[in-house]
This record gives C-alpha cells, structure tokens and sequence, in this order.
C-alpha cells in the first residue's frame, strides 16, 4: 500500500520529549537538522518509511467536535496550505502536544522526529506527507577497527536501530475534509493505558470507513469464513474452498459496486452457508467495532491489494500443487484400493 520508491526526504526536525508525570521536560531544537550526505539521507528513509510498506489499515485524523480542533490536524493542515506557520514551527507545536500527552508514569521519553516527505505513494497516487515518528529504545553497539595488523573494538551506548521503529505515522495531503489519509505504526507491548497514548491521545485516530477500507473489510470477512468458519458447521472440500474464493474474486473483478445479497446469491449460493455468512460479518462489525454496509461502490485498488492473500493452490503431499483457476467440476478426487493413496483427476481439452 506504502511505496517510497520516488520519495525525497525534504525536512527534519528533531525534538526531546520528556515524561512530564516523572518530572521530565522537552528540549526544543532550534532549525531543523542539515543533512547534506546523501547515504545518511537514504539511511534515515529507510528508517522512516520502510516499516509502513505493508501497512493496510488507512486511518484519519479526528475529534469528537470537530476535526479542526484536533491539534495534529491544526498543524499540519496550516503547513500543509503553506500559510504562516513554518515547517519547523509546526514540529515544536506537535512536540509541546506530545508532552501534554505523555502523562502516564510509565511512557518512556525519546526523541521526536516530525519530517516532510515528496511523492510518497499510497493506494497508488503520489501525495506530500508529514511523519511523525518517536524513538524509545535504545541499543549498545559493538564496532570493529583497524589497529596496525590487528583490530580493535569498542562500543557505543544509547544508539538507535534503524530496523525498529518505535512509533510513527504518515499523515498524507488528500482527504482534508475527511482528517486527512493517515497510516500508524507503534510497537508498544505494555498496558493499554501506555499504548493508546500515541493513538488515541497524541493523534486521535479513526478507522476511515470508505469504500476502500469497505471493499477490503468485507474480502478479509469473507476469506476467513471461508477458509476457517465454514469448517465448524460443514464438511467442506479444500477444492470446494478454492472455488468459493474463486468465485468471489471472480464477483469483485465484474462488479462495480457490492450487494450483500447478491453476493451471497451469487457466490455461495446455499441458504444454510448464506446465513452463517451474514452472521459471521455481523460478529466481525461487533467486534471490531467497523461497520461494513450491505452495498458499497468496490474499489479496484482494494481487490488488487487483497486477493493477493486468496490462495487457489491444492497441495499434495510434497509432490504436486494444483493451481485451481475456474470449474471445480473439471477435478475429481477418488481413492485407489490397490496404492492406498488419494488422487485427482483433471479433465481437460488441451495442454498449453
């Protein structure tokens, strides 16, 4: 969903953000951070960006009067309209909300990195973006020299792994009116109250709920009924659980637009499996608190992004695997006495 193949690293500035509970402050930088070697550029965008290339859940900005008041939005938005507020004046305001933020005793301080990005692709379309990112941990590293005919070593305290991002996010100029496209990372595994402060405090985060996020909800319900609910209640096939994939990607790559009850109609086509189905979605929504409608516009990117997952392979043993494209009935699975083995039988007109 992510890609940064044609993204150049316009700005970046650095912060410290202290726990305020734990009677730790902020320090401000001044300007931002000049980086004129070209290795150091490309090793802070691989930093930056490459934890989010397989980001799927687009988020917006948010606030429960409303949107403008959201002071991650404020900032960057001003920014973003290139009104008086600098880029650097924007990353000390996001630092000082930061720190209001960081009241739990238990949330480690680091430094915040906020940077401006150009042509940085999500769902396909080129966009500026403004990252957000803190870094919390910190690692010792070892290094090896050159000493006459030998080598020596030492090492070096409170570095930072490029390879583990702490937290982040990518906020992308489309969608104003909407909170902005917004993905998140954070890599918090202690109590909730710690966790959520990034997003649910700092950014103040909602799933957006288009037609792309819609499209993909609703192949991820349907792969997992497939591939794992139908098991409880049927006696169902691997062939069989490929063609009803098949069938359903066959569906979302003809139509324009998704109809529960045409869908179920049309692809699983038995009353029993249709309301399992309709159940299943309906203990998704409640779980996961995401609404998905019974009739949406499908996104063509989502298809794309998702039916990547759906597998059509039938393994067998450690010897064949069967890529099953169109009509079942053109395969049939037997036992043979004599062997004791299973086996398959394909039915074709001609080989390619």
């Amino acid at each position: 969903m992510i890609s940064y193949f044609e993204a150049n690293l316009d700005s970046v500035s650095v912060h410290h953000v202290g726990n305020k509970t734990n009677e730790e402050y902020f320090k401000l930088s001044d300007r931002p951070l000049n980086i004129e070697d070209e290795m150091f550029r490309s090793i802070l965008m691989q930093y930056f960006l490459s934890p989010f290339q397989k980001s799927k859940e687009v988020y917006r900005l948010f606030h429960p009067s409303d949107v403008g008041m959201n002071e991650v939005f404020a900032n960057v938005s001003v920014f973003f309209d290139n009104e008086d507020l600098t880029f650097h004046e924007a990353s000390q305001n996001l630092a000082r909300h930061l720190f209001d933020c960081t009241s739990h005793p238990k949330i480690k301080s680091g430094e915040l990195y906020v940077v401006h990005f150009k042509n940085v692709q999500i769902e396909g379309d080129l966009h500026d973006a403004i990252g957000i990112f803190k870094s919390e941990n910190k690692e010792t590293f070892l290094k090896v020299r050159p000493e006459g005919d030998g080598f020596g070593m030492s090492f070096e305290t409170d570095g930072i792994s490029i390879n583990k991002l702490d937290k982040g996010c990518l906020i992308f100029n489309t969608d104003i009116e909407e909170g902005f496209k917004v993905v998140v990372l954070d890599q918090s595994k202690s109590s909730s109250d710690v966790a959520g402060y990034w997003k649910d405090d700092f950014l103040q985060l909602m799933v957006r709920n288009d037609e792309h996020n819609q499209t993909l909800n609703i192949l991820n319900v349907y792969k997992e009924f497939v591939t794992g609910k139908l098991d409880e209640e049927f006696d169902v096939s691997k062939t069989d659980k490929i063609d009803l994939l098949n069938r359903s990607v066959k569906y979302f790559k003809e139509k324009e637009s998704f109809d529960l009850d045409e869908f179920a109609n049309e692809v699983i086509a038995n009353e029993e499996g249709i309301e399992l189905f309709r159940n299943y979605k309906l203990s998704y929504e409640e779980e996961f608190e995401a609404t998905i409608p019974d009739n949406f516009g499908i996104s063509e990117a989502a298809v794309k992004q998702s039916i990547k997952s759906f597998k059509n392979l039938l393994k067998l043993d450690k010897n064949f695997q069967v890529s099953i494209l169109g009509n079942k009935d053109l395969i049939e699975k037997g036992y043979d006495e004599d062997k004791q083995l299973n086996y398959y039988k394909l039915y074709f007109k001609e080989e390619a």
